[in-house]
């Protein structure tokens, strides 16, 4: 048995039995954008060995290999390389061989599944874990260049599945009726990281050269993010400085709209944000309302709020319930009213309520609190799925115990 001690981690049970490693299925790359999975994963790497197992990467080689850097104690990324110009059957077929081969000497018993990606399934569904978790984040199906297979896989996956968890309460609804075990974990925050934004540290010197107000905007710039917009709120006031950090996927970066007052920094680190933030006078979440963004629950919400920054967004369904509907950030419909917004923060002198009331509703949330909760819910699908008290105690288990 190892018993590992997590601090600074309510766990809402003294302890859970779980497997003892954890192999996570994602079509993300861990040093792309740290979000979700990384903020899990690197705590579930504190009690468990964890392998983050991302999409192929193809290279002219005619055989595949598996590449495995260790990122963080008892974390590793694993990424397969596979040669190039094979059809989709023959890439499936090789990353199956891969995954076998990763498996030689290891019990899949000893392993939880985690799965952002249903389409990991094709080369997957042939090897029985002790338990299988579907954490949904986002609708994949709606985005731009998904696979025509993935919602028929993701039926496959929820059919397979011992727990689901999804990335916010629009999503849940959405697919609550599709699993009897499924639970909603919207998108929280590591308070301590954002808050260091309010102790007014200096900018970055890409930044600081920048004078002026800045309206900040910090994530993914892609098919949901609304390019008419940011050229309408830079037209609108010259003398604000409209700030875009992020990578560009998915888009064609000739199609971002160029003025003398808007700034596209470029992908920064996590802990580089809260140094950024700092130097913002009103933070956006600038997206567009369409198919793509009908379920998304942006994680930089909370963390705008807890940097002590005003939010202004556009009509996200996770973000008017429940920061639009309680005060904490102003939902625009209209470019328009997105710009007078804006107006309306700069020119409040008085945001003392307002902010007490952000850091109460930011009192309950935290990754930390998330991971606990999660793992409640693993542990009792673990023992629903592993009934029988002998089985349990012929499986490897960890033990999650409460912090001194």
């Amino acid at each position: 048995m190892n018993s590992t001690t997590l601090e600074n981690n309510p766990l809402t049970s003294t302890e859970a039995c779980l497997p003892k490693n954890l192999l996570c299925f994602s079509h993300l790359r861990w040093d792309f954008v740290y979000q979700r999975p990384q903020h899990l994963l690197s705590r579930f790497s504190k009690v468990a060995a964890v392998y983050f197992l991302e999409e192929p990467v193809l290279i002219d080689t005619d055989k595949s290999y598996l590449a495995v850097s260790k990122r963080e104690d008892n974390l590793w990324v694993c990424i397969p390389h596979i040669p190039s110009g094979l059809e989709h059957h023959q890439i499936i077929s090789e990353l199956t061989q891969l995954l076998d081969f990763f498996f030689l000497g290891r019990n899949p018993a000893d392993f939880t599944f985690w799965y952002y990606t249903p389409m990991a399934l094709e080369f997957s569904q042939h090897i029985t874990a002790g338990l299988t978790v579907y954490d949904c984040m986002d609708e994949l199906a709606a985005f731009k260049f998904a696979p025509d297979a993935l919602k028929s896989m993701e039926q496959r996956l929820l059919q397979a599945a011992d727990v689901v968890f999804t990335g916010g309460n629009s999503l849940f609804k959405a697919k609550k009726h599709l699993h009897n075990n499924i639970f909603s974990f919207p998108s929280s925050i590591d308070k301590n990281h954002f808050f260091s934004a309010r102790q007014t540290p200096p900018e970055p010197k890409d930044q600081a050269s920048i004078k002026g107000t800045k309206i900040g905007f910090y994530g993914v710039i892609d098919e949901r993010f609304d390019l008419s917009l940011i050229e309408k709120i830079a037209d609108s006031h010259q003398d604000w400085k409209v700030i875009v950090i992020g990578p560009v996927v998915k888009i064609d970066p000739a199609q971002l709209p160029q003025r003398s007052n808007i700034y596209y920094l470029g992908p920064k680190n996590y802990q580089e944000l809260p140094l950024y933030l700092s130097g913002w006078d009103v933070a956006m979440v600038p997206f567009l309302i369409n198919e793509s963004t009908q379920f998304v629950s942006p994680t930089k919400t909370p963390e705008y709020l807890c940097a002590g920054r005003p939010v202004v967004s556009t009509p996200i369904q996770d973000i008017i319930d429940p920061y639009g509907d309680t005060g904490l950030v102003s939902i625009a419909h209209t470019s328009e009213e997105f710009i007078e917004a804006i107006s309306f923060w700069l020119t409040s002198a008085d945001k003392i309520d307002w902010l007490t009331k952000a850091d109460l509703f930011l009192d309950t949330m935290s990754w930390d609190i998330t991971f606990s909760n999660m793992v409640s819910e693993m542990n009792q699908a673990y023992i629903t799925r592993h009934a029988n008290h002998q089985e349990l105690i012929n499986l490897p288990y960890i033990t999650l115990s409460r912090g001194a």
